[in-house]
C-alpha cells in the first residue's frame, strides 16, 4: 500500500478507470454478440438495428483508446459480412 498522498491518489484513480474500461468492453462485446444472435435467427431488421448499435460502441472505444482503429474495423467488417449472408 502506498505511502505517499498522491500515489493513494493514484490508485483510486487506476481502480476508477479499470472497472469503467471493463464495463465498456462487456458492453461492446454484447453488443457484437447480439448482431451475431440476430444473424442467427435469420432476422435482417433486428441484425441491422444491433449492428448500427455495435459500430457505434466500436468507434467510442477506438476513441477513447480501448481498442485499436485496425480491430474495430475488422469486427465492423466481420460483422456486415454475416449480415450481407442474409438472404
Amino acid at each position: 500500500m502506498p505511502q505517499i498522498k498522491s500515489q493513494k491518489k493514484r490508485v483510486k484513480t487506476n481502480n476508477k478507470r479499470t472497472l469503467a474500461v471493463a464495463s465498456q468492453k462487456s458492453a461492446l462485446k454484447t453488443a457484437i454478440k447480439k448482431v451475431i444472435a440476430a444473424v442467427d435467427a435469420k432476422d435482417k431488421e433486428a441484425a441491422a438495428s444491433a449492428y448500427n448499435d455495435a459500430c457505434s460502441k466500436l468507434d467510442k472505444a477506438v476513441v477513447k483508446g480501448i481498442h485499436h482503429k485496425n480491430y474495430a474495423s475488422r469486427q465492423k467488417s466481420r460483422l456486415a459480412k454475416a449480415i450481407n449472408t442474409i438472404a
